[in-house]
């Protein structure tokens, strides 16, 4: 678990602080002498790998699963040994600790170790010192130390002589309780340094641990939802089941490893199989956040749900998938991590990338910019009737990248929640009243007394509906049109949905139907009055008198 989080606490605080660093270039307070210092030390390295307690650990295992002790040696720390003496005695050192490993030791696994130069330096030790597990002899425990050490032109860890001193004198009688209930064949052939039978054995016991842990689990989970069931009625029906899987995988891996150590499986077999033993134990912690985000969250939805908070329900759709979404990157971080890839130069080197990347997803920050605008803004809701752009109907889902409206024609628009946030949207579901508005044409037959007639009778319509807001619900004579005199009818109607609004609307224009076929007269069309009449020709006296007065004006030479 603490393994996943330092994972997690490295991986954000590297993609803070990567990005800036690389792209703005500020300048770092190393002066040239400390920059020559770093890069003499980093072209030096250790050719046994003993810069880092995993490293010098590592070496140790692989040596005695090559059963090169002379090597293995070069683990230990023998400066309280005298030179001539080192060779030898370092040798039976290293093969003793190796009895002792086996037979009693408890050791981190590999990938838990510390990679780093300076060690973990939470254990309350001195910073040289890191302590990665114990050896259990004859009912004491002995702590299991590394040491940073200098050996020119190195510093290095090796396996602290305070271990190696509190090893017991004689341990040729130290027996293996695996080697005694395995056949003597399995016992006697090797494989990678280490009897057969021993790598067998820790197959045959994952297989063991995992049936055994699925026979336990399943009868106390089986227990604690018929308890929890009885006292807490309402509890959500999940929950349980959550933790069926994790708690499952999670006590196997509890039994591999104890049963592991109490049979007194070779080290060199344990530590193989201790990486997949973490990842079994994360996967285990990342499938319960996993079960439980879907548990929370569906008893979030069922609330919002029953509140008709629909907005709220698109904010917890989101935020589950962004939890998953985590929880995913730290598996495959972790998993990288543990595999062997350096994850701090890798995610340093994203930082440094930031910039290209954050340039070619532009689109991609607009769209998740644009989801949490529609979350916390709520302009929209799931299940929502609304107008974007011109796109009309039913908002079915709100995602990080986009957002799905059934349209009227039942077809799926996918709009882009960055295009979908900057658009106009007119949102129809949370009209408190429904607009009636239209504009009545009576003939020009009607007399004044039909129209103060039809006047009167639609407003008293209005005005004995309950279901029309009276502030305002207005009826005028507004004008003379081209083909009609107009009456407008403006009012408010109380209704829930639309479907009821067209009911209540149906049923007052049957009324003003009744009202207008009571006073007489009817609804106008477009139509055009033409006139008809005889054409006289033009005045012979009129067309000469003019001619004779254009005449006098030439003779006068005024033309």
């Amino acid at each position: 678990m603490l393994y996943v989080l330092r994972l997690l606490v490295t991986a954000i605080s590297l993609a803070v602080a990567c990005p800036t660093f690389a792209q703005l270039g500020l300048p770092t307070n190393t002066t040239p002498s400390e920059e020559s210092a770093a890069e003499a030390e980093s072209a030096v390295k250790d050719p046994l790998e003993r810069s880092t307690p995993r490293g010098a650990f590592t070496g140790y295992i692989s040596a005695i699963a090559d059963e090169d002790y002379i090597k293995a040696a070069e683990y230990l720390d023998l400066s309280n040994l005298p030179p001539n003496q080192r060779a030898t005695t370092g040798a039976a050192l290293a093969q003793a600790l190796r009895i002792m490993l086996d037979a009693g030791g408890s050791v981190e696994p590999t990938a838990v170790m510390s990679d780093e130069i300076t060690g973990k330096g939470e254990d309350g030790l001195a910073p040289t010192m890191e302590q990665i597990g114990t050896i259990s002899h004859a009912g004491k425990t002995l702590p299991l130390l590394l040491e940073q050490t200098q050996a020119e032109p190195f510093v290095i860890w090796r396996i602290s002589s305070q271990t190696l001193n509190l090893l017991p004198k004689k341990i040729e009688d130290i027996e293996l309780t695996i080697n005694h209930l395995l056949p003597s064949v399995l016992v006697e052939r090797n494989w990678n340094g280490v009897p057969i039978g021993h790598w067998i054995a820790m197959v045959l016991l994952a297989l063991s641990a995992y049936l055994i842990s699925r026979l336990a689990t399943s009868s106390l989970l089986f227990l604690a939802r018929k308890i929890i069931s009885r006292k807490y009625p309402s509890y959500p029906a999940g929950l349980v089941k959550a933790f069926s899987a994790p708690t499952r995988l999670y006590g196997a891996v509890l039994l591999f490893v104890a049963a592991a150590e109490k049979l007194e499986i070779s080290i060199v077999v344990r530590q193989y199989f201790s990486e997949l033993v973490v990842i079994m134990a994360s996967l285990a912690l990342l499938l319960l956040i996993w079960q439980l985000v879907d548990v929370v969250a569906g008893v979030a939805e069922k609330k919002m749900v029953s509140r008709a908070r629909f907005g709220a329900l698109s904010a917890v759709l989101f935020f589950r998938r962004s939890v998953k979404f985590i929880l995913v990157a730290i598996a495959i971080i972790a998993t990288l991590d543990m595999a062997g890839f350096d994850v701090t130069t890798g995610l340093a080197a994203l930082g440094i990338g930031g910039l290209a990347v954050a340039l070619g997803a532009q689109k991609t920050v607009e769209n998740l910019v644009g989801s949490l605008t529609l979350i916390f803004d709520q302009p929209v809701r799931v299940g929502d009737f609304c107008k974007v752009g011109d796109t009309v109907g039913t908002v079915e889902q709100i995602g990080m990248r986009s957002t799905r409206i059934r349209t009227l024609d039942r077809t799926l628009v996918v709009i882009p929640n960055g295009d979908f946030s900057a658009q106009k949207i007119e949102n129809y579901a949370h009209r408190d009243k429904f607009l009636l508005r239209a504009v009545l044409g009576f003939r020009y037959e009607t007399t004044p007394d039909q129209l103060q007639y039809l006047l009167r009778e639609i407003r008293n319509i209005f005005r004995e509906n309950p279901r029309v807001d009276p502030d305002p619900a207005r009826v005028r004579f507004i004008g003379y049109g081209s083909s009609s005199l107009n009456v407008e009818l403006f009012a408010y109607i109380l209704a829930n949905d639309y479907n009821e609004f067209l009911e209540l609307q149906e049923r007052i224009n049957l009324n003003i139907a009744d009202a207008v076929n009571a006073s007489g007269t009817g609804f106008a069309f477009p139509s055009q009055t033409l006139y008809m009449a005889k054409d006289t020709g033009l005045s012979e006296d009129k067309s000469r008198a003019a001619e004779e007065q254009v005449k006098q004006w030439r003779e006068q030479g005024e033309l």
